[in-house]
């Protein structure tokens, strides 16, 4: 029987999403590639319940992850109803609908039967009544936004989701996003952006900017650019790592020798700081407040570890910053 630790909320900080009531942890745990069938469920579990031990309270997914797709949430299930029965009042659970789910035309976008339904086969797969946040994970070309909008509208007022959110959204598509809900009387709560310190896009485009004008939440994915800013590929590709593989996410082409070579610098300023470069990495994206949490994947409890410890030096002098801004910019 797993009982949670009675320190856990003791060093993790807990940052305001938004103008909401909600706070959500620095750092949250994405249950991605490391929560199917082809991995130890004892394993599973370990970094589930090690996450919350450490204050780690917001577990995300989406229909999708897997693989195959819906075995995350399937899993996350088995967890919530072995070990975290008790605390699901102290869990915030989000999911996603979004990406190809289930053949023919009502099986992936952003129309109120496809986001509607999947919803459904969400909670039936965790065994929730509700999630705390649910998102539409992309924008639909083809459907109006009033539609999309309108389904979490309703999910809400269904009580199967207490917050709405959106994913990949452009700056303008959000702004019109925010306004579609405002006027339902949903407001939108959080975005979530793919971010790093390889990835400015968020910044560039102005997204960051448009969200705290709304002020509306984010929570930045990949931080760790699928694994590049872990310090793996310190010394080129390892065999068994995600560029070597098949991945779609992740190639050998990327990890070129000029990458190499800033991923060995940025990992100097690192060890400076007394971090790990995922650390490093982590601790940059989650600077000055502007990103309400960090995204972080586990394969083990100790991977978790590492990267919670990030919460141990967020902090950054303009010295750093401009080091760090002159090698990713070369």
């Amino acid at each position: 029987m797993y009982t949670a630790h009675p320190d856990r909320y003791a060093e993790m900080p807990y940052r305001r999403t938004g103008r909401s009531g909600l706070k959500l942890p620095a750092l949250s745990l994405g249950l991605w590639h490391n929560f199917g069938p082809d991995r130890p469920v004892e394993t599973q579990r370990a970094i589930l319940r090690r996450a919350f031990d450490l204050g780690v309270t917001h577990f995300d997914l989406a229909n999708n992850y897997g693989p195959p797709p819906g075995s995350a949430e399937s899993a996350l299930g088995e967890a919530l109803r072995a070990d975290f029965a008790a605390y699901r009042d102290e869990l915030v659970i989000s999911t996603k609908a979004g990406y190809l789910m289930w053949p023919g035309p009502y099986g992936e976008w952003g129309s109120r039967k496809y986001l509607l339904s999947s919803l459904d086969q969400s909670l039936s797969r965790m065994g929730l009544e509700y999630v705390d946040v649910f998102y539409s994970h992309r924008p639909d070309p083809d459907t109006p936004l009033e539609e999309t909008m309108g389904a979490l509208h309703t999910a809400v007022q269904q009580g199967k989701a207490l917050y709405v959110g959106v994913s990949n959204y452009s700056p303008e598509q959000t702004r019109e996003a925010a306004r579609i809900l405002a006027e339902l009387g949903t407001p939108l709560l959080i975005h979530q952006p793919r971010y790093s310190m390889l990835d400015r896009r968020p910044e560039t485009s102005g997204l960051l900017d448009t969200l705290d004008e709304l002020k509306v939440g984010s929570i930045a994915y990949s931080p760790l650019e699928q694994g590049l800013l872990t310090g793996r590929y310190l010394d080129g590709i390892p065999e068994d790592s995600r560029a070597a593989s098949d991945s779609p996410f992740l190639n050998s082409d990327a990890v070129t020798e000029e990458l190499v070579g800033k991923l060995r610098t940025l990992h100097e300023i690192a060890a400076l700081r007394g971090q790990s470069l995922a650390q490093l990495a982590l601790a940059w994206v989650l600077r000055q407040g502007r990103v309400t949490s960090a995204l972080v994947g586990a394969s083990s409890p100790r991977q978790l570890e590492d990267s919670v410890a990030a919460i141990g030096n967020l902090d950054f002098d303009a010295d750093e910053l401009a080091r760090i801004d002159k090698i990713v910019k070369g």
